[in-house]
Parts: C-alpha cells; structure tokens; sequence
C-alpha cells in the first residue's frame, strides 16, 4: 500500500510474538517510539479504515491464524519509558511490568510488587485493569496518557472505568503513559516482597511452558477458573499441539506446534465441561486478536 508511514512494515507473522507463539501475519506492523509517530500512524489507519491493535509484549494474547488484517502496534523507545521520582513514578504504555517492578523497588517505592506477577506492559495492564494478590492497577494509577488520531490527552484515574479486568478505553485509543503514586519504604523489603509473590507463582503456575497466562477471568464464589477446570478433570487435556497445564488448569500451553485453533477448542471444551458440571459460564481473560470466534455454552 502506498503512503505508509514511516517505521510501518507489511505482513509480518504474529506468532514471532506473542508469548504462545501461534497466529498468522499482521497486515501492517508498527513499532513507534514516540508520540508523533504513534499519532502519525493512527491518523493514517484512520484515513485509510485499517482496524487497529497494540501487542506490548505479545502475553494474554490469542491472535487468528488467518491473521489481523490491519495495524498492529508495539510501544518502543520513549513510549516504553520507565522514569521514577521521590513518590511515584511514569511508565511508558510499552514499558515492561517486570523491569518497572525492579525500577521501582530499587528506588525503594512500595506498591507496585503485585506487578511482578502480571507478563506484559504498562499500556495493557491500563487497559485490562491488570491485577494479582489483592492488588490492580486502578490502586496506583493517578493518571493516563491517552493517544489516538485525534492527538494525545490526560486522563484522571477515576474517569477511566477502571472495574475488574476492565476499562473503558475504546478499541482506537492507546495507553503512552502512566503516572503511578507509591509509597516510600525499605529497598530490601520491597525486594523481599517480590521474592515471595514470584515463589508463588513458580509454584503454582507454568513458568517455562509457552502460554498467554490464564485463560479465563474468576466467577467470583468460592472457587476459581483454574479450580473449577481442575474439578473437571481438564489437567493435561490436549487438543492437536496445545495442552491445558498440567500444574495449572486455567493456564494452555503449546507443547507441539500449537494453532490458534487447537488453543480455541480447549477454551470451548472448557467451558462446556464447567457450565455442564457447576452450572457456571467462564469468561475469558485473554484479547483476542483478528477473527476468533469461541462458541457460547
């Protein structure tokens, strides 16, 4: 297509990103590393009606294997910024959560160490309102910086929506930015704190295996997504090369050269066995991307 762009190239496999590693190419790839050129490339899907979609880090993501045939974006350079001061600190939308984790807590900042267990970027977890141990981002988060064609604004905390796993950031509109207030406290503490969540991650859930993280949101009762599954005997389940972990059932692993329609089926037979069983309907946590369809129960 002609009047790309600058730093825009075309069909670029998406798998080579995501942290699943399955799905088929993007139309259009952009990797901005500033807000004039992210704005620049908004305008021009804009003008040109390409559907749009941010990948960060490429966790809690399942893209089509057809693809996405439209822009998709990942946050670099200044938009991937992580800056911290006497009481808080500002993330680019592409800044690595674990990297801002360390940041912070070396500057001896408390209130961000939930993050440590969250894969992915600021922008995303702005987003999603991202959470884990009894904390989300909506407990930090002061402000945002939000960009679409139409240019850039700041947006307080409390008009963004912010409930469980959500936002209401429309699809056009991308996180650049994020102004977070924490807490002064003792480095070694922090660093102490982060230890223990990540030893309970490794214990609990995969931690080498290919996956986007969990799969489905929590129904709220006494029992979680990944009990819930567990009960239904779904350990170890496979569909062609994915395969619901063994350690973790609300977690899908690609064990064999996984497709983006073997990860679907497991979701699918997922949800039946759980609606079927307890009589509860799971949701899904993790973004789709391109055209995914996962059949209602």
């Amino acid at each position: 297509m002609s009047g790309l762009p600058p730093g825009i190239e075309c069909d670029v496999p998406l798998s080579r990103f995501t942290t699943i590693g399955t799905g088929g190419p993007a139309a259009f790839l952009g990797q901005p590393t500033e807000e004039a050129a992210l704005i620049a490339m908004l305008a021009w899907a804009e003008r040109t009606a390409q559907p749009i979609a941010v990948i960060g880090l490429g966790s809690n993501l399942l893209p089509a294997d057809a693809g996405f045939p439209g822009l998709v974006l990942r946050l670099e350079g200044q938009l991937a910024r992580i800056e911290v001061g006497p009481a808080g600190a500002v993330l680019g939308g592409g800044a690595s959560l674990a990297a801002a984790v360390r940041k912070v807590g070396d500057a001896g900042l408390a209130g961000f160490e939930f993050a440590c267990a969250i894969p992915g970027t600021m922008g995303g977890a702005v987003r999603m309102n991202a959470g884990a141990y009894g904390r989300e981002i909506v407990d930090v988060l002061v402000t945002a910086t939000i960009c679409s064609a139409a240019g850039a604004r700041t947006v307080e905390a409390a008009d963004l929506g912010l409930t469980y796993r959500h936002s209401d950031l429309a699809p056009g509109e991308i996180v650049t930015a994020a102004e977070l207030a924490l807490t002064p406290a003792d480095p070694a503490a922090i660093r102490e704190l982060v230890r223990e969540y990540q030893g309970r991650r490794t214990a609990a859930q995969p931690r080498k295996a290919r996956t986007f993280g969990s799969v489905f949101k929590n129904p709220g009762g006494e029992r979680t997504s990944g009990q819930l599954l567990e009960a239904c005997g779904l350990k170890g389940y496979r569909v062609g090369g994915a395969c619901i972990s063994e350690k973790h059932a609300n977690f899908i692993e690609n064990v064999d050269h996984a497709t983006s329609a073997d990860v679907v089926a497991l979701m699918t037979e997922a949800r039946r066995r759980v609606k079927e069983q307890f009589g509860i309907e799971l949701h899904h946590e993790v973004q789709t991307l391109g055209e995914i369809h996962i059949p209602a129960v």
